[in-house]
């Protein structure tokens, strides 16, 4: 008896051992990612998510194939990002001005603050409406200016070394989507068919679509955020000077790639399950037309009960305090390296003022928009148009760049690396333009 009661108490603390030991590897590995992480969810922002739920219910599955098939190309790019930043130490912004026109890139830039702006006040408006469905009782109004004001201050008090910790555990907040897939019956056989096979019918109302989710997945934001942040990451390990910056070697681009692309798998698997999820609940039950990401958490509610609708509410909200932040900043990077400004988050309000009053009036005019009615969707879409003419612009400067030996050395894109970037420019410059024609 007391050999058996040994013997259980070796096998609890053995138990015990092996828990302890999986959670301290996962807060190590949680502590090691990177902004690969935080780039893939913020992509998956509610504007994002809006996005995907009107694919799914308009279309079912028929458009899912896109979050497989645009992975490794999205990979691709923001690994360019990354590695621009990590050989030549600069931002972006900052390489594209060392080598082609200023006036492309002012306008470029220009752009990225009306889309930036108009996706930060959609995301913040989706947030306030999917709190109300958690808390009815609460005022929208009071909600979006709460929200928005939270956001902002919390980007500018919060130095970058403790704000990013509390970035990547937002990103979390997209399993949401995961367990909503789980509580809800779904057609696996169907879905694989679907994710493996492309079909696109070439109509007005898909173009426009997959330009939108084009817009959301490949975006200019999304680019400069990821080599600003690789430069973040480095000025906090020590690496002030830009010379100290400068090169890199194999140990780093494997960490870096690691994380890109784990980042960039996370975020299009959130896509699969948001396609997949609207697909067979709502687009199953002829609900088609979805405006906003808080709309497809309500329309969940009969099919899938109140518990998916509370569990989708919460992943906006979630990953809305991590998009925000990622779209302003973004921004303020482009601009502020373009302009020669003092920029990151790693400095403080006094010494980047410009840096940071371009996120104070980015966030503000998002929160403004909610009080005006200024139409979200329509906001989106033009959102999406101007994704699309900036993001094939800005592709071109990244492959052009990251190609280049003179700027990269040994660290330059290879043949399929190159010719791929090539690919994705040419596809996101081609829906561009048949939605610009679509809509005039």
């Amino acid at each position: 008896m007391e050999n058996k009661e040994i013997l259980i108490e070796d096998k609890v603390e053995l138990i015990v051992e092996h828990k302890e030991t999986l959670i301290t590897k996962s807060e190590e590995y949680f502590e090691k990612i990177g902004p690969g992480i935080i780039t893939g969810a913020a992509d998956d922002d509610p504007s994002g998510i809006a996005t995907y739920s009107q694919a799914g219910a308009q279309f079912g599955s028929k458009l899912i194939w896109l979050s497989a098939w645009t992975f490794p190309l999205m990979a691709l790019v923001q690994e360019m990002c990354a590695r621009i930043a990590l050989v030549t130490g600069r931002g972006l912004a900052a390489n594209i001005k060392r080598v082609f026109s200023k006036k492309i890139l002012y306008l470029c830039t220009i752009f990225l603050f009306i889309a930036n702006t108009f996706n930060i006040g959609a995301d913040i408006g989706a947030m306030a409406k999917a709190a109300e469905l958690i808390y009815p009782q609460l005022d929208f109004n009071f909600l979006v200016l709460f929200i928005g004001l939270l956001v902002l201050a919390l980007e500018i008090i919060i130095p970058y070394k403790k704000y990013v910790k509390y970035l990547r555990w937002f990103a979390l907040s997209l399993l949401a989507y995961v367990a909503t897939a789980i509580v809800v019956h779904m057609n696996w056989s169907d879905l694989l068919k679907a994710l493996v096979i492309p079909h696109m019918s070439f109509n007005k109302e898909e173009i426009i679509l997959i330009t939108a989710i084009l817009g959301t997945t490949v975006s200019p934001y999304l680019f400069f955020w990821q080599t600003s942040e690789e430069i973040e990451e480095e000025i906090v390990e020590g690496k002030t000077n830009i010379k100290q910056r400068m090169g890199t070697n194999k140990e780093e681009l494997k960490k870096m790639r690691k994380d890109v692309w784990s980042g960039m798998f996370y975020s299009n698997l959130i896509m699969f399950f948001i396609i997949a999820v609207c697909g067979n609940t709502l687009f199953a039950n002829g609900i088609t037309n979805i405006n906003t990401a808080d709309q497809a958490a309500q329309a969940l509610a009969p099919f899938a009960g109140n518990f998916s609708m509370l569990i989708f509410a919460f992943g906006i909200i979630g990953i809305g305090l991590l998009a925000i932040p990622v779209l302003a900043g973004s921004t303020a990077y482009a601009i502020a390296e373009s302009f020669n400004w003092k920029e990151g988050l790693y400095r403080k309000y006094k010494s980047a003022q410009s840096f940071y009053w371009v996120i104070i009036i980015s966030i503000i005019i998002g929160i403004l928009m909610n009080f005006f009615n200024i139409n979200p969707i329509k906001g989106l879409i033009y959102a999406a148009v101007l994704n699309g003419i900036v993001a094939p612009i800005i592709l071109i400067f990244i492959v052009r760049i990251s190609s280049s030996e003179k700027i990269m050395g040994e660290h330059k894109n290879n043949f399929i690396t190159k010719l791929l970037g090539w690919v994705i420019t040419i596809f996101m410059a081609a829906t561009a333009i048949a939605t610009i024609y679509y809509l005039i």
